[in-house]
Parts: C-alpha cells; structure tokens; sequence
C-alpha cells in the first residue's frame, strides 16, 4: 500500500462501488472515526444531478439544479441550508462537483468533524472531474462476490429487470472503472473486498485508515458513529468472531438462492476478472438437459439484458441533460418551507 503523502490530511473521502457491496458498512466504520464525517446514507448527488442543468455559471441553472437537489430525500437528510450554499458558491468555480461538496462540508461542520466524506453507488464514474475538483481526494472503492452481491438484489428487488444479466454488465463495468480509476490515481484510489472487510476488519480498516493518512482509531470497530447501522447489525441476531458486528455467514449465500443458470451466466462472463480478486469458481451447476435450456434459453435471454443495460448506461453517461438518472418518486419530498419557486 502507498505511504500516505500528508496532504491529504484534510482531502475528501469518497467511498465507491456497487449497491450491496458494503459501502453502507465501510461507511459506518469510517463515520465513527474522530476526524471523519460521512452521512449515514448515500448521497447520490453525482448519479441524479451531474451535468443534468446545464452549465451552472449561469445562475438560472444554479438555482433549478439547488431546487431540485433540495426536493431529493438524501439531500435533506444532510439538514442543508440554501441560502448559505447560494452565498459560497459563487465564491469560487461554478462547477457541479464544488456545488455538491457544499453540502458535505456543511455537514461535516454541523457533526464537528473535519474532514467530509460521502458512500455514493457508482460514484466512480465521476472519478476524474472529482480529483480535477477536490486536491487530496481519496476514493476507496468496495468490490463483492459478484454471486453474492446479486443474491442480495435479489432479497432487495426481487421483481428487477436486469437479472443476472444486468448484474453482471454493472459488476463489470464498476470493476474496469476501478481498475481505470486506479491506473490513473494509483495514490489515490483503492479497491477492497467486502469479503476482507467482514472476516478480518481490523487489519482491513488499519489498511484503510494508512491510505487515508490517519491513524486507526478501535473505537471505529463498534461503529458508535453510525447508531442506526450498529443497532440494525445487533438485532440480526448474526454475530461474527469475537463479537464483530460483521458474520461470514453472508459470505456464499448464493448458494442455494440464485438459480445455477443465473450463477452459470455470471461465472461465464466474469470469471477473469473472478480469479484476479480471489473469488473462487463453483463447478458441476448444470446437468446435460439444462446446458442446452442454458445455451438456447437462458443465455440469451440475459446477454441481451446485459447489452441492454451497458446501452442505457451510455446514453446516460453521455447525454446527461436528457437521459440522465432521475430520483424514485418515493425519494422526492416536497419543496421545504421559504424556498425560492
């Protein structure tokens, strides 16, 4: 691991990779450190807001972007104030990733903490404008058993249209935005498994820690910093060695849960980059009968799920102002008290 340089003493921390991949974990343990501020849930203000108002010098488009922003329900949560954030930021760039980290730092000044972090699913697709934008950025980005990853969807979303196919194409395509992220900010950016976040946290969170240039604090392995989390873990009733709130029972849980077809298709199109990360391959998935139904039925049927979902990832990626990631209904709120209209 790359010894720490010092000037990130008060960089940024952005915490990547896919949903159910233990971001949400890290985060927890991260939020409990003494210096470091991250909410406790994701911010998502790249995925749903970049790039999608136009250019925000213009102050019109400032403010359509600030209310809409203001409307999203993990925004809210951070108790913004927009009348402070119209003041700062025209204070210096007029760009999308300073707008967002307005937010953030007034957070982290609120919980008195003074270095701000956020978990945001995908956010390393936005890894190069946000090292152009924050000097000292560190992004640690959280890779899962792609098997099991896609077994905790399902639990989560068991009517999603992706299936396997989707998962793999998401699985893949954050794995070579890790990989390209990593090439370009080898200081910078870090990729772990969640696999060694559960069955050896401290030594993980000690490797965490260096590359973020501070010192381990125990107090983080009880997670204090994110009570809801912490409260949600105890009363599972799952218990890891030694009293850890992490347990390695959800650790090859798709066992038994996801089809083998659906595992077969995953194995078939991620293996490579599988065996790069440790993850070992299961064998013996499908008998005769079913690697026919597999080859003219299932396989097909989940590439062009996969080709779909690269598809729209693209043209959301490249024409954000119309394509662009919209916020569930559900996460809309409606507009606070005395906002401007």
């Amino acid at each position: 691991m790359t010894p720490s340089t010092g000037r990130e003493k008060d960089g940024p921390i952005y915490i990547g990779g896919l949903d159910r991949s233990g971001k949400t974990t890290l985060a927890g343990f991260l939020a409990s450190h003494s210096r470091i501020a991250i909410p406790a849930v994701g911010s998502n203000m790249e995925t749903y807001f970049y790039e999608q108002f136009g250019d925000l010098r213009d102050k019109g488009n400032f403010e359509r972007c600030l209310q809409a922003m203001m409307r999203y329900k993990h925004v809210r949560f951070l108790d913004p104030d927009p009348d402070r954030i119209r003041r700062e930021f025209f204070d210096g760039p007029a760009t999308y990733p300073r707008l967002f980290s307005l937010f953030l730092i007034h957070f982290a000044e609120r919980v008195g903490k003074p270095r701000w972090g956020a978990q945001t699913g995908l956010v390393e697709r936005y890894a190069d404008p946000l090292f152009a934008a924050h000097p000292g950025l560190k992004i640690v980005h959280v890779v899962r058993d792609p098997r099991d990853r896609y077994e905790a969807s399902l639990a989560r979303w068991p009517e999603g249209k992706g299936r396997a196919g989707g998962a793999t194409a998401r699985w893949r395509y954050s794995l070579s935005l890790a990989r390209r992220n990593a090439r370009r900010h080898p200081r910078d950016y870090l990729l772990i498994r969640f696999e060694d976040l559960v069955t050896d946290t401290e030594s993980t969170l000690r490797g965490v820690c260096g590359f973020l240039g501070e010192a381990f604090e125990p107090r983080m392995l009880a997670m204090e910093g994110a009570p809801k989390l912490r409260a949600a873990m105890l009363s599972s009733g799952v218990e890891g060695p030694g009293g850890s709130l992490l347990s390695p029972r959800y650790i090859g849980q798709f066992h038994g849960r996801v089809p083998p077809e659906e595992v077969a298709f995953i194995q078939l199109h991620a293996a490579r980059q599988m065996r790069e990360l440790g993850y070992s391959l299961s064998g013996n998935l499908l008998g005769p009968l079913d690697r026919v139904r597999f080859a003219f039925l299932s396989w097909p049927d989940q590439v062009g799920r996969m080709v779909a979902w690269r598809a729209v990832e693209e043209l959301q990626q490249r024409f954000p102002r119309r394509m662009g990631r919209k916020p569930g209904a559900r996460m809309i709120l409606e507009a606070p008290a005395g906002a401007r209209t």
